[in-house]
């Protein structure tokens, strides 16, 4: 890749994704900074940054002098049609960069909203690169081959209007009834979902008899419903899940730590449905009511993720009998056995919101039973071959692919011209673990100098950033950071003979 003069710059929906962001690119000698906040100057030792859409959304002007000639990465683009502030925000703040990479695992939208930097042919999106699922198994070492065991039930329950209504899978319903058919078989009060996850936790032990740390992800509807399935894995399967909810302030710290971990199971309402990268996650249980095709694809991409040296290990997504979710799954069995299939909109009739919303405090539960789960699940999975044996056979592949094994060149970016004291550190040693320790020092350090001098917190922080050379704590590289800890350290020790020569005197 030629030389690029400006910065790069990474473009993700959440927070989370942001340190995930962060942590891959470290791994190839790249600094992503991800504090990073418009007015602020880069740390010397930064390549670039890492953002959400929300906040290039907010303030565009920042990012458009920041991307100047630069390299631009907007992960899952299609969020960036999601609010028309956010796609204008994205055009204006990155319409200067000299290179734009766009990428979606789900390139199209259920509105009418366009995304940017996308190319359209009749309402539909025209991609430079199209590769799928289709040709990531054919090619194999990148993506596992899914089962989708499908699970049929009969279920009970009081409608918002007082009619009491019985239905099992296979009857024909109105969009509502339907809704509230699957509400009724994922709710804790039945037995369907019990049954359910019972049979998913005995496939997961199966694999990790051979796969150890191999781990399942179930999917909740909200919160309550996640520490609820929580709860049923504890009681009655012996389990200690994880629970990963938007209203946990610490759910992202719990993510990481799961996915570095070999605990079994996760249970999520959306914190993992997008991007999130646990390759060792091998089953997963659809329990929620959202039954968009965009949502079912992600939920379905967080089991795909191989693993260099294990084959072609076989995923499992467990999921209702709803005729929405096995029309999904049929179609990604079929984009298994031809090419990709041409994305098609979603009408609104496919959403799960009901249009007696307000009055489901109405709903309630009489029973759900689960019958027993498609015979042939191989029906929905093809290319695992004959004889492969899951846990231990090989496709001929015996490296484990690692940073080393991948040229990227981003033209040797440099520091900002307008940053302040170069840093001596060279790119690829940074460590970002490192950061947050030294900041979290200069913080205790500059805490110790005022209680000691009695100065404002204020006066002692520009004093610390003077002997420095920085302007402020949030802009510093690694260097200046451990300048900054050491003009701390002098301070105190000065003020601390002082105090000593006083009580002499």
């Amino acid at each position: 890749m030629a030389n690029l003069p400006g910065r790069l710059v990474v473009v993700a929906p959440t927070r989370h994704l942001k340190e995930q962001w962060a942590d891959a690119a470290q791994r190839f000698g790249l600094h992503l900074f991800t504090d990073w906040q418009p007015g602020d100057l880069i740390p010397a030792d930064a390549h670039g940054v890492v953002t959400t859409y929300q906040q290039v959304g907010s303030s565009p002007e920042p990012f458009f002098a920041l991307s100047q000639g630069g390299f631009v990465v907007l992960d899952e683009i299609h969020h960036a049609g999601e609010d028309r502030t956010w796609g204008d925000g994205v055009r204006l703040a990155f319409d200067g960069a000299a290179r734009r990479l766009a990428l979606s695992g789900t390139p199209f939208r259920s509105d009418t909203n366009t995304i940017p930097f996308v190319r359209y042919d009749d309402d539909v999106v025209v991609p430079d690169i199209e590769y799928g699922y289709g040709d990531a198994l054919g090619d194999g070492r990148v993506v596992r081959p899914v089962y989708f065991p499908r699970f049929g039930g009969f279920m009970e329950w009081t409608a918002p209007d007082g009619s009491v209504l019985a239905a099992s899978f296979d009857d024909a319903l109105a969009r509502n009834h339907a809704n509230q058919r699957l509400r009724a078989a994922l709710s804790l009060e039945g037995e369907w979902l019990p049954t359910v996850v019972g049979h998913a936790n005995e496939q997961l032990m199966r694999i990790r008899a051979g796969h150890p740390e191999a781990g399942g992800l179930v999917i909740a509807t909200d919160q309550d419903h996640a520490r609820g399935i929580a709860d049923l894995l504890r009681r009655r399967y012996g389990q200690k899940p994880v629970v990963a909810t938007s209203e946990d302030s610490d759910a992202s710290a719990r993510i990481s730590r799961f996915a570095e971990s070999t605990d079994p199971w996760i249970v999520a309402v959306r914190m993992v449905s997008e991007g999130v990268d646990i390759p060792r996650l091998r089953v997963a249980v659809y329990a929620t009511t959202t039954t968009t095709e965009l949502f079912f694809r992600q939920a379905v991409g967080r089991i795909v993720r191989h693993i260099a040296g294990r084959g072609r290990q076989r995923a499992y997504m467990f999921i209702p009998d709803d005729v929405r979710l096995r029309h999904y799954g049929f179609t990604i069995a079929d984009s298994r056995r031809h090419s990709l299939t041409k994305n098609t909109r979603e009408s609104d009739d496919d959403r799960t919101r009901d249009a007696d919303t307000d009055q489901m405090s109405l709903f309630s539960v009489l029973s759900a039973t689960a019958t027993d789960a498609d015979a042939e699940p191989d029906v929905l999975s093809v290319h695992d071959e004959p004889g492969l044996d899951d846990e231990h056979g090989t496709d001929g592949v015996d490296e484990h692919l690692g940073p080393e094994a991948l040229t990227l060149d981003l033209g040797r970016l440099p520091p900002p011209a307008v940053a302040t004291a170069t840093s001596s550190i060279g790119f690829g040693r940074f460590d970002r673990n490192e950061r947050d320790r030294l900041r979290r020092m200069n913080n205790d350090l500059t805490k110790e100098l005022v209680d000691l001098t009695g100065r404002p917190h204020a006066q002692v922080n520009a004093e610390l950033n003077r002997r420095a050379g920085i302007g402020k704590v949030s802009e510093a590289s690694i260097v200046q950071l451990n300048r900054r800890s050491r003009a701390a350290e002098d301070w105190l020790r000065h003020e601390h003979r002082r105090s000593r020569f006083a009580r002499f005197t």
